[in-house]
């Protein structure tokens, strides 16, 4: 029976499933998910939840109402003083940012356990830059992304220069960043911005395949997997090969790894515990 769980925001749910794939929903749709602080601090809290609670195996980040998120709430700036109000100090304002880009992107990127971003629809600007934190992005077809940070003025935030500079080089994420066009679905995956794109009738049974999968996979090789690949950005060839050879003879000694050799030999699905 599914589970959820107290974000503290009527505009964030959180909740998992008996399969275990945890799904966030930004919901806030007659704003397309805009974020605001309330939503910002739920998705902290669920993150850290998530991130160690042992009936979950796959985290999913999405939005209601037909869109994954707009980013960070145009108009609630307009109605206050800018991105950077609320705070007491300029000093006080940059150190809550920094906490709050850890506590979500950041644990999105680095968490031991796949996460993925789930688009019903456009996501732009601080929404792009948590939909890139995630390993693996899906989207329906009509969806659309952009940057949106130069149309208001602002440089970007949640880690989005990083991820889009590691999935499409720096010349490109500066185009991408300097003239924010709406950029359409076709266009991102031939890029490699998103891993699937699917109609909308498929698309919701897309995402839950792939998040189902990734839910019965070897939790603990995965974790390696992802490590593995998190510290091969920047990192060089010998580290890397040392890395692996640890977390390979690691895993090799899992009870998974014993549950899935058996399975080869007798021609059948592993059931893998995490263990």
């Amino acid at each position: 029976m599914a589970r959820s769980i107290e974000t503290g925001s009527e505009h964030l749910t959180a909740e998992v499933g008996d399969d275990g794939v945890a799904v966030i929903t930004m919901n806030r749709p007659e704003r397309r998910n805009a974020l605001t602080d309330g939503m910002m601090s739920g998705l902290a809290l669920a993150l850290a939840e998530f991130e160690t609670a042992s009936d979950v195996r796959c985290v999913v980040l999405t939005g209601a109402g037909g869109a994954f998120c707009a980013g960070g709430d145009v108009k609630g700036f307009a109605e206050g003083d800018g991105a950077g109000g609320g705070s007491s100090s300029w000093d006080a304002g940059v150190h809550e940012q920094r906490l709050s880009h850890r506590a979500t992107s950041g644990v999105l990127f680095n968490m031991p356990k796949p996460t993925i971003a789930a688009l019903p629809g456009p996501a732009a600007g601080a929404g792009l830059s948590m939909a890139l934190a995630c390993d693996l992005r899906v989207a329906v077809d009509t969806a659309v992304i952009t940057t949106a940070f130069a149309k208001v003025g602002l440089a970007g935030d949640y880690g989005g220069t990083w991820f889009l500079t590691q999935l499409v080089g720096p010349s490109k994420a500066k185009e991408l960043y300097f003239l924010p066009d709406r950029m359409d679905m076709a266009t991102a995956l031939s890029l490699g911005i998103v891993n699937k794109v699917a109609s909308a009738d498929a698309y919701e049974a897309t995402w839950r395949g792939m998040a189902a999968q990734l839910a019965a996979g070897p939790p603990i090789a995965y974790r390696y997997m992802k490590e593995n690949i998190n510290r091969s950005v920047g990192g060089d060839l010998a580290t890397i090969l040392d890395l692996e050879s640890t977390h390979h003879r690691h895993t090799g000694t899992t009870e998974d790894h014993k549950e899935a050799s058996r399975a080869f030999v007798d021609k059948r699905e592993p059931v893998f515990r995490g263990r």
